[in-house]
């Protein structure tokens, strides 16, 4: 038996990542793109981001892109797009970055949220009927750290209840739902484009659409230099100012940096996709942990595997608790850290504060008298307990085996001897406390 770093081993991760993990990645086209734009003051202007946005509705094969200053504008003009409003709900995963819904708020309408999948970590279709409403216009699916939605319940129920289906692909750029590209299967989609994310190019984000009232309304909001291009009636006649009162054209810097990552990223992206795969390919069968990816020979893929995360199941290590079990990966040399985004539902945005002070918490502050919305503790148990059953792990953004097996070996080496960890770990659970999440496998 190996003794684990933490207990005075040696560790297993020794050599140097170099740029293993240096992201984006800046070529000599990027920067010829960008002093292009420097040099003719063109900063503010909108012919680059219209170049940019035709190439990345291109590369999905939509009908229309709108760029935007950031992710949550982009998010914010697709609710827009499709007419929601006061008292309205849309229903949204509690396990996801607050731009995913947050925007709703300042139209008038509310959040209702539901629980995720153990496995996916993405909204579970089971729970969405559950929370639909006369009042409920749109679903949120949110393809978290790569993991693509389970898109046909998601659209089934969608149609059924005639409610709208907004994708948010912000972590997720050109991953596969069977076959089929996350963000053009809803009725818009809005993606984070700011420079952490897999398709980076700066602060900025963009939606995409094929419904020609869902895009012009969100030109029509946050975009008044463009209303000229405005074909509707009813829009052209409010032209001249933007309708929400923003201002959320995409700085064009970012935008010439799109149109060069258009070309790079498939590349880069297939690069990522091998390396995070054969990480986790070394670790099949090693007990207390699960790839967060989808089922081979699925079709579906995690694209550039933003923010990559791997399943925890602590009842299969005697209990150990996760920051334990992070703790000694790190003493590896390895990269671990426990959890996730928080879940939103339990913030104090979402059940006291009035941020328009109108008298009442904002979250039912438009909706009838008597109802609420607000969950209880308890009321969502996968995402209240994930915090234990998830982990960050590495982003390799170069197939280099050699060093990725020693990051691998980490995470086995401290799985399959765990048992020197649990004297000293006083967080550890015992097994039947973590049953009701077990995963559904």
């Amino acid at each position: 038996m190996s003794t684990l770093a933490l207990l005075g081993g040696s560790k297993v991760v020794t050599s140097e990542p170099g740029d293993l993990f240096k992201w984006p990645i800046i070529t000599a086209a990027i920067e010829k793109r960008v002093l292009e734009v420097l040099r003719r003051g063109a900063m503010s202007g909108t012919d680059v981001t219209q170049e940019f946005e035709k190439a990345y509705a291109r590369w999905y094969g939509m009908k229309y892109a709108l760029g935007h200053n950031t992710g949550t504008a982009a998010l914010h003009g697709a609710m827009f797009g499709l007419g929601i409003g006061h008292g309205d709900e849309i229903i949204c995963p509690s396990i996801t970055y607050w731009a995913s819904c947050l925007p709703v708020l300042s139209l008038g309408g509310t959040i209702v949220f539901a629980d995720i999948d153990p496995d996916t970590l993405c909204i579970d279709p089971k729970d969405i009927e559950r929370c639909i409403t006369r009042r409920t216009k749109a679903v949120i699916a949110v393809h978290y750290c790569g993991m693509p939605c389970d898109m046909n319940p998601i659209m089934k129920i969608a149609r059924k209840h005639k409610i709208a289906v907004i994708e948010d692909v912000s972590h997720a750029h050109g991953s596969l739902y069977k076959g089929t590209l996350t963000g053009t299967i809803g009725d818009v989609a809005g993606f984070s484009l700011m420079s952490g994310k897999s398709f980076a190019i700066g602060e900025a984000g963009i939606m995409l659409t094929n419904d020609r009232r869902i895009y012009e309304r969100a030109i029509a909001f946050g975009h008044y230099e463009r209303h000229s291009t405005l074909t509707l009636p009813d829009l052209k006649a409010g032209a001249g100012l933007p309708w929400g009162g923003y201002k959320y054209r995409m700085h064009q810097l970012s935008s010439a940096v799109g149109i060069e990552q258009v070309k790079n990223y498939p590349k880069q992206m297939a690069e990522i996709d091998k390396s995070m795969n054969y990480f986790w390919d070394l670790l099949e069968g090693v007990p207390g942990i699960r790839a967060h990816r989808p089922r081979k020979g699925s079709g579906s893929t995690m694209g550039g595997w933003y923010a990559a995360h791997g399943l925890y199941r602590g009842e299969e290590l005697g209990g150990l608790s996760i920051s334990r079990f992070c703790e000694a990966v790190r003493a590896e040399g390895g990269s671990a850290s426990a959890g996730c985004n928080s879940a939103l539902h339990l913030h104090p945005l979402m059940n006291c504060v009035d941020v328009y002070s109108v008298g009442r918490p904002t979250r039912i502050a438009n909706l009838p008298r008597g109802i609420d919305v607000r969950e209880k503790r308890g009321r969502l148990p996968v995402t209240e307990g994930i915090q234990e059953r998830v982990f960050s792990i590495p982003w390799f953004k170069k197939y280099r085996p050699g060093i990725i097996r020693q990051y691998a070996a980490a995470y086995r080496k401290v799985a399959e001897n765990y048992r020197s960890l649990l004297p000293g770990d006083n967080k550890a659970k015992t097994v039947s406390g973590s049953a009701g999440l077990s995963a559904r496998r």
